[in-house]
């Protein structure tokens, strides 16, 4: 059972995606919030799967308490990982699904620079909503389809690369870091594989090891750290 915090200012919002969410069968809501504080709060207790989390809110803003909520130094007080979450045996903070009205770039870019695993809008069908959570508790991470390129351009825009980390590198394999590029160039799995003429579950497998060795939680923050690193410049 995927554990689930809905954060949203508007109770009736709240409601709806109660609703939506355990319709599904294999999600359960175990907690709401009002505020970006309240978030932190009932998140910390609770230690779901995923967050649902609104942007523009009271008392915190959801960027604020999505990047607060995935500080590991503030996740347990003193700087040890949380503990697993009650539903999924799952250890380290929960990935964060940002659900807002706003179709906004300033609003993909922040979120996703403060940790979030995906990005959803609050207009998208019911059946999209579900598999967005289901996703991010899988590990894949999600950005909606229509603001994944303008995301791509905008980390290439906003983000003066770094060189990448030669320590970071060194752990991945020359295949990984083919996979790390095209990945960063907005492609799916299917099309790395079609590029690199191999299986699908072959790149899910290298994906998944690239992950754990550069320490990031989903294909999301993979695609963050490729561009922080220098690896995205050649988006399309």
């Amino acid at each position: 059972m995927i554990s689930v915090v809905l954060v949203d200012d508007q109770a009736v919002v709240r409601a709806g995606f109660r609703v939506i969410l355990e319709s599904a069968g294999d999600i359960e809501v175990v907690g709401e919030a009002a505020s970006g504080r309240d978030a932190v709060r009932v998140v910390r207790r609770l230690q779901p799967d995923v967050v649902c989390m609104d942007v523009r809110m009271p008392d915190g803003d959801g960027i604020a308490a999505t990047r607060t909520i995935l500080e590991p130094s503030r996740a347990t007080g003193d700087g040890s990982p949380p503990a697993a979450g009650p539903a999924a045996g799952r250890a380290g903070p929960p990935a964060i699904l940002v659900v807002t009205t706003f179709d906004l770039d300033d609003y993909v870019f922040g979120a996703l620079e403060a940790g979030a695993s995906g990005f959803i809008l609050k207009d998208t069908d019911p059946d999209d909503l579900i598999a967005a959570v289901r996703s991010l508790a899988d590990g894949q991470g999600l950005v909606a389809q229509s603001v994944t390129g303008r995301v791509i351009r905008e980390f290439a825009r906003r983000r003066a690369p770094q060189p990448a980390s030669s320590a970071a590198l060194d752990r991945l394999t020359e295949r990984e870091q083919d996979i790390l590029r095209l990945l960063a160039q907005g492609m799916s799995n299917a099309e790395i594989a079609g590029a690199l003429f191999i299986e699908t579950s072959t790149v899910k497998s290298h994906l998944s090891n690239l992950m754990a060795k550069l320490g990031v939680r989903d294909r999301v923050q993979a695609l963050v750290w490729a561009y922080q690193n220098g690896l995205g410049t050649d988006a399309r």
